[in-house]
């Protein structure tokens, strides 16, 4: 089979037939389906696509490093003018209160969900804070052309921060908190909260306007990869596979492990139990989701009275007032995201291993896709929770509070999330009986049995 790489051009594509038998530079195992192929050169505002599953292997940019710098710099700045004025100031009964944005995740602390409270200063604040940095210090030592100290490190925690940064997901909870008090009391936008939304959106242009393939091809050139690979086959039936941080190809070692001899990332055959830690961490979201649906999410005390609100009965609200759109955004994110995201993985782990006609695992890898993708945004009822709570606290007048399903629901989207990322898409594309190719008396350590580490290289 001869490997026939796609790429797009914003206003053409071209196909670039490719020799079967691989160069030893530029070559690239699908971190999708495995596929191997070569990438040939990229030309800015390019990509180069997977000619079986169509995953992104390469996007170009012009002058990727002085964007991504300039995108970053300016996303710092946005955020520092986000943290030093009011993010909201509301004003009910001659009561009035102004936040700043982390008093959001404080104010949870206060009234003792610690958890709940770091996990939105996480998620909001520092996370950005650290990715924007370690941009800005990668950009400038290769705008130097001398790569700064601990480069390769940082370089590799990017790709393990993009899918926890939710500074977008915070500005719709924003949204849908701002709409849930205007009719009970008047509501003040501060300097800070048009700052933060700045800051999302210029952090979510930084986020795509790295080239990760260049930036590593910069940082540490590019070493040759392993000999008589084949093209347009399957990397794990030739013993080799693709770091899944800087893309490399490796050859592994006889148990199906190594190390990637850019990065030093260690490597598998497969992600190790994949399936066994999807299920188990699906298991553990679905048991949480009781407790996150039947017990109340936040408590709103008015006048001395008190009134649960659970996740149903929030959105039951907003229909009662009319503000159906609202009512679906969080039915959806709450409900519909949580439960069509564990069914669906649930399927996946199910289906995975059965041989089917190439359109099914087009169909599973797209699903797949959707739900990695939608995961993050269940977080926008407990950043509604979080921002309610330090917004509107008057005494026995007029005050919310969080309720013990705001722990359990958080719970929830962060192990859908763990589940995701946990479940190794190639598996889509493996027959029944792949295995890495061992000496027979090394069968029995597969690679999805337990292996001492000291075995990887």
């Amino acid at each position: 089979m001869i490997a026939s790489l796609r790429i797009d051009h914003p206003v053409a594509q071209d196909t670039a037939p490719w020799h079967p038998t691989a160069r030893r530079r530029r070559l690239r195992a699908c971190h999708e389906c495995d596929l191997l192929v070569a990438l040939p050169p990229l030309r800015p505002h390019q990509r180069a696509s997977c000619p079986r599953c169509g995953h992104t292997l390469s996007h170009r940019h012009a002058r990727p490093a002085q964007r991504s710098l300039a995108l970053a710099i300016t996303a710092l700045i946005a955020l520092v003018a986000a943290l030093s004025f009011p993010f909201i100031r509301f004003e009910a009964r001659g009561v009035s209160n102004a936040i700043q944005l982390t008093d959001t995740a404080i104010s949870l602390v206060d009234f003792h969900e610690p958890f709940v409270g770091i996990l939105v200063l996480l998620t909001v604040v520092v996370l950005p804070v650290f990715y924007l940095l370690s941009v800005i210090w990668l950009q400038i030592g290769l705008l130097r052309r001398r790569p700064l100290p601990r480069s390769r490190r940082i370089a590799r925690a990017l790709v393990q921060l993009s899918p926890w940064m939710m500074a977008d997901v915070f500005v719709i909870g924003a949204l849908v908190s701002l709409i849930k008090i205007a009719g009970m009391a008047s509501v003040d936008l501060g300097l800070s909260f048009w700052s933060f939304c700045a800051f999302a959106l210029l952090l979510l242009w930084t986020s795509r306007s790295l080239d990760i393939d260049w930036m590593w091809f910069s940082l540490a050139g590019e070493p040759p990869a392993p000999e008589h690979c084949r093209l347009g086959e399957p990397a794990a039936a030739q013993g080799v596979t693709g770091c899944p941080t800087c893309g490399l190809v490796n050859r592994l070692s006889h148990f199906g492990r190594g190390r990637c001899a850019r990065c030093g990332e260690r490597l598998r055959f497969r992600n190790a139990h994949s399936l066994q830690r999807t299920w188990a961490l699906l298991l553990a979201a679905v048991i949480l989701y009781i407790p996150a649906n039947l017990y109340p999410i936040m408590t709103t005390t008015s006048l001395g009275s008190e009134t649960p609100s659970t996740i149903i009965g929030g959105v039951l609200i907003f229909l009662s007032h009319g503000d159906w759109p609202i009512a679906l955004i969080i039915f959806t994110a709450s409900v519909v995201v949580p439960i069509g995201k564990i069914m669906a993985m649930a399927w996946l782990c199910i289906v995975v291993r059965r041989r089917g006609q190439l359109s099914y695992r087009h169909k599973r890898l797209k699903l797949y896709r959707i739900t990695e993708f939608i995961g993050r945004w269940s977080m926008i009822d407990v950043f509604v929770v979080a921002i309610l709570v330090s917004l509107v606290h008057a005494g026995s007048l007029l005050a919310i509070t969080p309720g013990p399903a705001a722990l359990a629901f958080a719970s929830v989207v962060v192990i859908t999330m763990l589940a995701a990322i946990t479940f190794d898409a190639r598996l889509i594309w493996d027959t029944r009986d792949v295995q890495p190719h061992m000496p027979a008396a090394l069968k029995r350590q597969s690679p999805y049995s337990p292996v001492k580490e000291a075995d990887d290289v």
